[in-house]
Protein backbone atom coordinates (compact mmCIF):
# COMPACT_ATOMS: atom_id res chain seq x y z
CA UNK A 1 0.00 0.00 0.00
CA UNK A 2 1.40 3.39 -1.02
CA UNK A 3 2.24 5.79 1.79
CA UNK A 4 0.16 8.34 -0.13
CA UNK A 5 -2.99 6.23 -0.51
CA UNK A 6 -5.98 8.57 -0.25
CA UNK A 7 -9.66 8.18 0.68
CA UNK A 8 -12.72 10.43 0.33
CA UNK A 9 -14.99 10.88 3.36
CA UNK A 10 -17.99 13.23 3.34
CA UNK A 11 -16.28 16.08 1.53
CA UNK A 12 -12.84 15.62 3.10
CA UNK A 13 -9.80 13.63 2.07
CA UNK A 14 -7.83 11.28 4.33
CA UNK A 15 -4.38 9.75 3.92
CA UNK A 16 -4.68 6.79 6.34
CA UNK A 17 -0.99 5.82 6.51
CA UNK A 18 -0.01 9.43 7.25
CA UNK A 19 -2.89 10.08 9.65
CA UNK A 20 -3.53 13.34 7.76
CA UNK A 21 -6.85 14.93 6.78
CA UNK A 22 -7.19 17.45 3.91
CA UNK A 23 -10.03 20.00 4.21
CA UNK A 24 -12.62 17.80 5.97
CA UNK A 25 -16.05 19.41 6.40
CA UNK A 26 -16.59 17.85 9.83
CA UNK A 27 -14.39 18.02 12.96
CA UNK A 28 -11.71 15.33 12.81
CA UNK A 29 -9.13 14.08 15.31
CA UNK A 30 -5.43 14.16 14.54
CA UNK A 31 -3.69 16.41 12.02
CA UNK A 32 -5.89 18.42 9.63
CA UNK A 33 -4.65 20.57 6.75
CA UNK A 34 -6.89 23.62 6.22
CA UNK A 35 -6.27 25.08 2.78
CA UNK A 36 -8.16 28.35 3.36
CA UNK A 37 -10.82 29.95 5.55
CA UNK A 38 -13.99 29.66 3.46
CA UNK A 39 -16.82 28.16 5.52
CA UNK A 40 -17.00 24.95 3.48
CA UNK A 41 -13.34 24.19 4.27
CA UNK A 42 -13.25 24.78 8.03
CA UNK A 43 -14.56 23.01 11.13
CA UNK A 44 -13.72 22.81 14.83
CA UNK A 45 -10.70 20.53 14.55
CA UNK A 46 -8.33 20.02 17.49
CA UNK A 47 -5.08 20.29 15.49
CA UNK A 48 -4.62 22.19 12.22
CA UNK A 49 -1.88 22.91 9.68
CA UNK A 50 -2.38 26.19 7.84
CA UNK A 51 -0.81 29.41 6.55
CA UNK A 52 -0.42 32.55 8.72
CA UNK A 53 -3.27 34.51 7.02
CA UNK A 54 -5.59 31.49 7.19
CA UNK A 55 -4.80 31.14 10.90
CA UNK A 56 -5.89 34.74 11.53
CA UNK A 57 -9.00 34.42 9.38
CA UNK A 58 -9.93 31.14 11.08
CA UNK A 59 -9.70 32.77 14.51
CA UNK A 60 -11.96 35.58 13.29
CA UNK A 61 -14.55 33.32 11.64
CA UNK A 62 -14.60 30.31 13.94
CA UNK A 63 -13.04 31.29 17.26
CA UNK A 64 -12.33 28.56 19.81
CA UNK A 65 -9.08 26.90 20.84
CA UNK A 66 -7.00 24.51 18.75
CA UNK A 67 -3.42 23.49 18.28
CA UNK A 68 -2.06 25.40 15.29
CA UNK A 69 0.91 24.48 13.11
CA UNK A 70 1.34 27.76 11.23
CA UNK A 71 3.62 27.30 8.21
CA UNK A 72 4.98 30.08 6.00
CA UNK A 73 4.86 29.37 2.29
CA UNK A 74 7.78 27.28 1.03
CA UNK A 75 8.97 26.03 4.42
CA UNK A 76 8.97 22.21 4.71
CA UNK A 77 7.91 20.78 8.08
CA UNK A 78 8.02 17.16 9.26
CA UNK A 79 5.00 15.50 10.90
CA UNK A 80 4.20 12.03 12.22
CA UNK A 81 0.57 11.73 13.35
CA UNK A 82 0.24 8.30 11.68
CA UNK A 83 2.32 5.22 10.86
CA UNK A 84 4.41 6.94 8.18
CA UNK A 85 6.23 10.26 8.71
CA UNK A 86 5.89 12.93 6.04
CA UNK A 87 7.15 16.37 5.02
CA UNK A 88 4.61 19.05 4.21
CA UNK A 89 5.24 22.32 2.37
CA UNK A 90 2.59 24.99 1.80
CA UNK A 91 2.44 26.70 -1.60
CA UNK A 92 0.25 29.70 -2.53
CA UNK A 93 -2.98 28.61 -4.23
CA UNK A 94 -4.08 31.98 -5.66
CA UNK A 95 -7.66 31.46 -4.44
CA UNK A 96 -8.00 33.98 -1.59
CA UNK A 97 -5.54 35.59 0.81
CA UNK A 98 -3.66 32.83 2.64
CA UNK A 99 -5.03 29.99 0.52
CA UNK A 100 -2.51 27.17 0.26
CA UNK A 101 -1.79 23.96 -1.59
CA UNK A 102 -0.20 21.09 0.33
CA UNK A 103 2.92 19.49 -1.15
CA UNK A 104 3.41 16.20 0.71
CA UNK A 105 6.46 13.94 0.57
CA UNK A 106 6.43 10.41 2.06
CA UNK A 107 7.88 7.02 1.18
CA UNK A 108 9.84 8.31 -1.86
CA UNK A 109 6.66 9.74 -3.40
CA UNK A 110 5.17 13.22 -3.60
CA UNK A 111 1.58 14.48 -3.70
CA UNK A 112 0.25 17.94 -4.48
CA UNK A 113 -3.21 18.75 -3.10
CA UNK A 114 -4.45 21.98 -4.68
CA UNK A 115 -7.50 22.76 -2.57
CA UNK A 116 -9.35 25.60 -4.31
CA UNK A 117 -6.89 27.36 -6.62
CA UNK A 118 -6.59 29.86 -9.46
CA UNK A 119 -3.70 30.27 -11.90
CA UNK A 120 -4.82 33.67 -13.21
CA UNK A 121 -3.28 36.48 -11.14
CA UNK A 122 -5.66 37.68 -8.43
CA UNK A 123 -5.80 41.20 -7.03
CA UNK A 124 -6.14 40.35 -3.32
CA UNK A 125 -4.40 36.96 -3.08
CA UNK A 126 -0.88 35.63 -3.41
CA UNK A 127 0.07 34.33 -6.91
CA UNK A 128 -0.37 30.57 -7.34
CA UNK A 129 2.80 28.44 -7.30
CA UNK A 130 2.59 24.91 -8.66
CA UNK A 131 5.20 22.20 -8.13
CA UNK A 132 5.80 18.91 -9.96
CA UNK A 133 4.55 15.86 -8.08
CA UNK A 134 3.93 12.14 -8.57
CA UNK A 135 0.27 12.45 -7.57
CA UNK A 136 -2.02 15.42 -8.16
CA UNK A 137 -5.26 15.83 -6.20
CA UNK A 138 -7.09 18.79 -7.72
CA UNK A 139 -10.39 20.59 -7.36
CA UNK A 140 -12.41 20.78 -10.59
CA UNK A 141 -15.19 23.27 -9.82
CA UNK A 142 -15.24 24.54 -13.42
CA UNK A 143 -14.21 21.29 -15.09
CA UNK A 144 -16.36 21.69 -18.21
CA UNK A 145 -15.06 23.18 -21.47
CA UNK A 146 -17.69 25.95 -21.51
CA UNK A 147 -16.15 27.58 -18.43
CA UNK A 148 -13.57 29.92 -19.95
CA UNK A 149 -13.41 33.27 -18.19
CA UNK A 150 -12.98 36.50 -20.18
CA UNK A 151 -10.13 38.92 -19.37
CA UNK A 152 -10.79 40.31 -15.91
CA UNK A 153 -9.83 43.88 -16.86
CA UNK A 154 -12.70 43.86 -19.37
CA UNK A 155 -15.16 42.55 -16.79
CA UNK A 156 -14.13 45.14 -14.19
CA UNK A 157 -14.84 47.90 -16.73
CA UNK A 158 -18.29 46.43 -17.28
CA UNK A 159 -18.92 46.31 -13.52
CA UNK A 160 -17.89 49.98 -13.22
CA UNK A 161 -20.26 50.91 -16.07
CA UNK A 162 -23.08 49.03 -14.30
CA UNK A 163 -22.47 51.01 -11.10
CA UNK A 164 -22.33 54.39 -12.86
CA UNK A 165 -25.47 53.67 -14.87
CA UNK A 166 -27.35 52.81 -11.68
CA UNK A 167 -26.24 56.04 -10.01
CA UNK A 168 -27.21 58.05 -13.11
CA UNK A 169 -30.68 56.50 -12.88
CA UNK A 170 -31.00 57.50 -9.22
CA UNK A 171 -30.70 54.01 -7.71
CA UNK A 172 -28.04 52.33 -5.59
CA UNK A 173 -25.72 49.77 -7.19
CA UNK A 174 -25.36 46.63 -5.06
CA UNK A 175 -22.64 44.11 -5.89
CA UNK A 176 -23.29 40.69 -4.38
CA UNK A 177 -20.00 39.01 -3.49
CA UNK A 178 -18.86 36.59 -0.80
CA UNK A 179 -17.55 38.41 2.26
CA UNK A 180 -14.20 36.59 2.26
CA UNK A 181 -12.05 36.81 -0.84
CA UNK A 182 -14.47 37.94 -3.55
CA UNK A 183 -15.43 41.24 -1.88
CA UNK A 184 -11.78 42.18 -1.47
CA UNK A 185 -11.20 41.37 -5.16
CA UNK A 186 -14.05 43.74 -6.00
CA UNK A 187 -12.50 46.52 -3.93
CA UNK A 188 -9.20 46.02 -5.77
CA UNK A 189 -10.79 45.60 -9.20
CA UNK A 190 -12.66 48.93 -8.88
CA UNK A 191 -9.91 50.75 -6.97
CA UNK A 192 -9.19 53.24 -9.78
CA UNK A 193 -12.84 54.07 -10.53
CA UNK A 194 -13.29 56.67 -7.78
CA UNK A 195 -16.14 54.88 -6.01
CA UNK A 196 -16.81 54.90 -2.29
CA UNK A 197 -18.11 51.65 -0.85
CA UNK A 198 -20.51 50.62 1.89
CA UNK A 199 -19.88 47.13 3.23
CA UNK A 200 -22.04 44.59 5.00
CA UNK A 201 -20.91 44.16 8.62
CA UNK A 202 -19.38 40.74 7.96
CA UNK A 203 -17.59 41.96 4.84
CA UNK A 204 -16.29 45.00 6.70
CA UNK A 205 -14.89 42.88 9.54
CA UNK A 206 -12.97 40.64 7.14
CA UNK A 207 -11.77 43.60 5.05
CA UNK A 208 -10.33 45.23 8.16
CA UNK A 209 -8.36 42.06 8.89
CA UNK A 210 -7.04 42.11 5.30
CA UNK A 211 -5.92 45.68 5.95
CA UNK A 212 -4.16 44.64 9.15
CA UNK A 213 -2.27 42.08 7.05
CA UNK A 214 -1.04 44.78 4.67
CA UNK A 215 -3.70 44.96 1.93
CA UNK A 216 -4.91 48.39 0.77
CA UNK A 217 -8.37 49.16 -0.56
CA UNK A 218 -10.55 51.99 -1.84
CA UNK A 219 -12.53 54.09 0.63
CA UNK A 220 -15.06 51.86 2.38
CA UNK A 221 -17.36 52.08 5.39
CA UNK A 222 -19.51 49.67 7.37
CA UNK A 223 -23.24 49.77 6.70
CA UNK A 224 -24.99 50.89 9.89
CA UNK A 225 -28.43 51.75 8.55
CA UNK A 226 -27.38 55.20 7.38
CA UNK A 227 -28.44 56.57 3.97
CA UNK A 228 -26.11 55.13 1.38
CA UNK A 229 -26.08 58.06 -1.02
CA UNK A 230 -24.04 57.75 -4.21
CA UNK A 231 -21.91 54.86 -3.07
CA UNK A 232 -21.50 51.25 -4.17
CA UNK A 233 -22.76 48.61 -1.75
CA UNK A 234 -20.92 45.30 -1.25
CA UNK A 235 -23.25 42.64 0.16
CA UNK A 236 -23.02 38.84 0.64
CA UNK A 237 -25.35 36.96 -1.74
CA UNK A 238 -27.11 35.12 1.09
CA UNK A 239 -27.70 38.14 3.35
CA UNK A 240 -31.15 39.71 3.53
CA UNK A 241 -31.42 43.10 1.84
CA UNK A 242 -34.40 44.35 3.85
CA UNK A 243 -32.42 46.83 6.01
CA UNK A 244 -30.54 48.02 2.95
CA UNK A 245 -33.76 48.90 1.15
CA UNK A 246 -34.72 51.40 3.86
CA UNK A 247 -31.45 53.31 3.41
CA UNK A 248 -31.47 53.62 -0.38
CA UNK A 249 -33.39 55.17 -3.23
CA UNK A 250 -33.92 51.73 -4.71
CA UNK A 251 -31.52 48.92 -5.55
CA UNK A 252 -29.96 47.58 -8.73
CA UNK A 253 -28.15 44.34 -7.96
CA UNK A 254 -25.43 42.35 -9.72
CA UNK A 255 -23.79 39.08 -8.74
CA UNK A 256 -20.00 38.70 -9.05
CA UNK A 257 -19.39 35.00 -9.67
CA UNK A 258 -17.79 32.53 -12.01
CA UNK A 259 -21.25 31.02 -12.43
CA UNK A 260 -22.21 34.17 -14.35
CA UNK A 261 -21.10 32.22 -17.43
CA UNK A 262 -24.33 30.22 -17.01
CA UNK A 263 -27.34 31.92 -18.61
CA UNK A 264 -29.46 30.96 -15.59
CA UNK A 265 -27.23 32.80 -13.08
CA UNK A 266 -29.17 36.09 -13.06
CA UNK A 267 -32.46 34.31 -12.39
CA UNK A 268 -30.99 31.97 -9.78
CA UNK A 269 -29.74 34.90 -7.71
CA UNK A 270 -32.61 37.24 -8.58
CA UNK A 271 -30.38 40.06 -9.86
CA UNK A 272 -30.25 42.55 -12.71
CA UNK A 273 -26.81 41.55 -13.99
CA UNK A 274 -24.13 38.91 -13.53
CA UNK A 275 -20.38 39.36 -14.05
CA UNK A 276 -17.98 36.39 -14.46
CA UNK A 277 -15.19 36.97 -11.96
CA UNK A 278 -14.03 33.85 -10.10
CA UNK A 279 -11.40 32.83 -7.56
CA UNK A 280 -11.25 29.32 -9.07
CA UNK A 281 -9.34 28.00 -12.06
CA UNK A 282 -11.36 27.86 -15.26
CA UNK A 283 -11.26 24.91 -17.68
CA UNK A 284 -8.05 25.99 -19.47
CA UNK A 285 -6.47 26.69 -16.07
CA UNK A 286 -7.28 23.18 -14.88
CA UNK A 287 -5.67 21.67 -17.98
CA UNK A 288 -2.62 23.90 -17.58
CA UNK A 289 -2.21 22.83 -13.96
CA UNK A 290 -2.03 19.17 -14.95
CA UNK A 291 0.52 19.97 -17.65
CA UNK A 292 2.73 21.88 -15.23
CA UNK A 293 2.58 19.36 -12.37
CA UNK A 294 3.27 16.41 -14.75
CA UNK A 295 1.82 13.79 -12.36
CA UNK A 296 1.68 10.06 -13.05
CA UNK A 297 -1.72 9.92 -11.29
CA UNK A 298 -4.51 12.50 -11.02
CA UNK A 299 -7.42 12.43 -8.57
CA UNK A 300 -10.22 14.98 -9.14
CA UNK A 301 -12.58 16.32 -6.47
CA UNK A 302 -15.65 18.58 -6.39
CA UNK A 303 -17.47 20.30 -9.22
CA UNK A 304 -17.26 18.36 -12.48
CA UNK A 305 -14.80 15.83 -11.10
CA UNK A 306 -15.94 12.81 -13.12
CA UNK A 307 -16.24 14.73 -16.38
CA UNK A 308 -12.82 16.33 -16.05
CA UNK A 309 -11.19 13.02 -15.11
CA UNK A 310 -12.68 11.55 -18.29
CA UNK A 311 -11.19 14.41 -20.32
CA UNK A 312 -7.77 13.69 -18.82
CA UNK A 313 -8.04 9.97 -19.56
CA UNK A 314 -8.81 10.77 -23.20
CA UNK A 315 -5.55 12.74 -23.22
CA UNK A 316 -3.62 9.75 -21.91
CA UNK A 317 -3.55 10.60 -18.17
CA UNK A 318 -4.21 8.11 -15.40
CA UNK A 319 -7.09 10.05 -13.84
CA UNK A 320 -10.08 9.18 -11.65
CA UNK A 321 -12.66 11.12 -9.66
CA UNK A 322 -12.51 10.81 -5.87
CA UNK A 323 -15.60 12.78 -4.88
CA UNK A 324 -18.21 11.08 -7.10
CA UNK A 325 -18.75 7.92 -9.16
CA UNK A 326 -16.51 8.04 -12.20
CA UNK A 327 -17.76 8.10 -15.76
CA UNK A 328 -15.78 5.28 -17.27
CA UNK A 329 -16.06 5.09 -21.05
CA UNK A 330 -15.69 2.06 -23.27
CA UNK A 331 -14.15 2.14 -26.71
CA UNK A 332 -16.51 0.63 -29.29
CA UNK A 333 -15.60 -1.09 -32.52
CA UNK A 334 -13.05 -3.69 -33.57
Amino acid sequence: MSALAIEYHKGGLFLPRLGLWLDPHEPRPGAVFVSHAHSDHIARHREVILSPPTARLLRLRLGGERREHVLPYGEAREFRPGAVPFRLTLLPAGHILGSAMAFIEAGNESLLYTGDFKLRPGLAAEPCELRTADILVMETTFGRSRYVFPPEATVWREVAQFCRAAMDDGVTPVLLAYSLGKSQEVLCGLADEGFEFVLHEQTHRITRLYQEMGRRFASCHKFEGQPVGERVVLWPPGALRTKLLTATRGLRCAIISGWALDSSCRYRFGVDAAFPISDHADYPGLLEAVQRVTPRKVWTVHGYAAEFADVLRRQGCDALALSEPDQLTLALGA
